[in-house]
């Protein structure tokens, strides 16, 4: 079974760091998160498969985050692993969104069959896995298997330079380049800020997974396969 994309929320330093590197000694690509904010940033950087969240977290609760990112991202596993036991809890976590919700204390050996379970489920996604999309240039929409979503001009010229791009790499300075009229124009928060975007709008349409791949000093990779059809690109550049 081909390794998942992890991110486990958990406020608790030893036990997040200990679940982290048992799930990545099963080879998958784990990172820790404390609450919302490092799983927000953490998300925008790499995208994820599965989440593991506890419930008990500082400022916005997991049940909350469970809520927000069933709505942002249809297709992500979610997992509570929590010590909240009663029923009502239980139903409330399913209700939030949860595939799957475990009461602490878990032992490794059953986190790693459930996230083996979720990931049966997901049809097993990794970073290589690839998701059949369309961009249709002529009427600006990005086709997929869950819906139509459409785009902006400047999306579409981006999105169609990734799809174009060898090894779907665009570095920052072509980024740039395309998404502004000038260098001063577009800073690198601004840019961070529409690939967010970019990778929303290709999760609504279907994509699972991550979408967008962080390149450290580099620019940023495209992850799922994108037929484009109905454009000239060149023309789109001066749009």
């Amino acid at each position: 079974m081909k390794p998942l994309h992890i991110v486990v929320v958990e406020s608790n330093h030893d036990l997040r760091e200990s679940t982290v590197k048992a799930l990545h000694a099963l080879g998958h690509a784990v990172r820790g998160a404390t609450g919302a904010s490092t799983l927000d940033l953490a998300l925008a950087s790499a995208g994820a498969d599965l989440l593991i969240l506890d419930v008990n977290l500082p400022g916005e609760d997991g049940l909350s985050i469970a809520r927000r990112m069933r709505q942002s991202h249809p297709l992500i596993g979610i997992m509570m692993v929590t010590a909240r036991s009663r029923q009502e809890d239980k139903l409330a976590g399913y209700d939030a969104g949860a595939d799957l919700y475990l009461t602490k204390p878990v032992s490794m050996g059953e986190l790693a069959s459930a996230v083996q379970a979720i990931a049966r489920r997901l049809g097993t996604s990794s970073p290589d896995t690839v998701q059949s999309l369309t961009l249709d240039a002529a009427t600006l929409q990005l086709l997929g298997p869950l819906a139509a979503v459409g785009i902006s001009k400047r999306e579409a010229q981006l999105l169609g330079a990734f799809a174009t791009a060898p090894e779907h790499v665009l570095d920052n300075a072509r980024l740039t380049a395309l998404s502004s009229t000038s260098h001063d124009e577009l800073s690198k928060s601004a840019l961070e800020v529409q690939i967010v975007r970019l990778r929303k709008k290709l999760e609504q349409a279907g994509a699972s997974g991550p979408t967008f791949k962080a390149i450290r000093g580099t620019g940023y990779q495209l992850c799922v396969a994108l037929a484009v059809q109905n454009t000239n690109l060149q023309s789109l550049q001066h749009a």
